[in-house]
């Protein structure tokens, strides 16, 4: 990163404070400290749905990255559950936040691989209770060095006080503009999914088994948060198969996205 070209990129990100040019010129400056492809910048309120606050992607991809992802993946993605716990502000790479079986779950097979990315990052930037945004930089062909990493976050302060300034006022992440029960009515309806899939069929423990396995958590992981052995969870993941006579995570999911649309 040379100094003072970053000094001159973060005094026009200063400058566009309060401006449609703003999230342009952070994008920009953002470039100056480590080279990627592409910046989507999400508003999250609640479990509502994601507003694109600012992208630049062609408009081919804009397809994938926003317009599809808004329609439901969003739900299962490590970045937006994210922002559901208490995470802390600043810059989180994808694999530091997601669960420990993300690449291997459907996520990742069914959306996620098909943005081609090489890895994604992003600042989170808290502006309220219920909303925080996030800054994602995407890279296509390699991921971000420590180098890289270690000078994006040396930049922070200077990111985190810019777009809380610019964002902090924005009438598209008020509740009255999303509608006051929009965040309620799109988390019950992931619950109610959760809860509904193989009604009849499955018992309660093997509805969370369902939830965290399809969140991307390993045997492991859902056995240290369910506090159940993991050969237990492995268990009740071949019942589940068999009651809902499947074979795959892949009909797993599609048993998931059935139970939301059915409601």
């Amino acid at each position: 990163m040379a100094q003072v070209d970053w000094l001159d990129a973060a005094g026009r990100v200063v400058d566009a404070i309060g401006t449609p040019r703003f999230p342009a010129a952070l994008s920009n400056a953002l470039r100056e400290v480590a080279p990627y492809d592409f910046t989507v910048v999400f508003g999250y309120v609640g479990s509502a749905r994601p507003v694109d606050l600012y992208d630049d992607f062609p408009k081919k991809k804009r397809r994938i990255f926003v317009e599809d992802y808004q329609e439901g993946p969003y739900l299962l993605d490590p970045f937006f559950l994210a922002t559901t716990k208490p995470v802390a502000p600043g810059l989180w790479r994808m694999r530091e936040i997601a669960p420990d079986r993300f690449y291997q779950g459907e996520y990742f097979r069914n959306y996620y691989i098909q943005t081609g990315l090489a890895e994604e990052v992003g600042y989170f930037v808290k502006l309220a209770d219920s909303v925080m945004i996030v800054v994602s930089l995407m890279r296509a062909e390699r991921p971000f060095s420590a180098k890289e990493i270690r000078s994006l976050r040396e930049v922070w302060p200077i990111v985190g006080a810019a777009c809380r300034q610019h964002w902090r006022d924005a009438p598209e992440l008020s509740h009255e503009t999303m509608g006051a029960g929009d965040d309620r009515r799109v988390q019950e309806s992931v619950e109610r999914a959760f809860q509904t899939i193989g009604e009849g069929i499955l018992t309660p423990r093997e509805r969370q088994v369902v939830e965290y396995t399809l969140k991307g958590h390993s045997a492991e992981a859902v056995g240290k948060i369910l506090g159940i052995a993991p050969g237990t969870v492995r268990i009740h993941r071949r019942n589940i198969y068999l009651k809902l006579r499947i074979s795959s995570q892949g009909e797993l999911f599609s048993e998931f996205i059935r139970a939301m649309l059915d409601q």
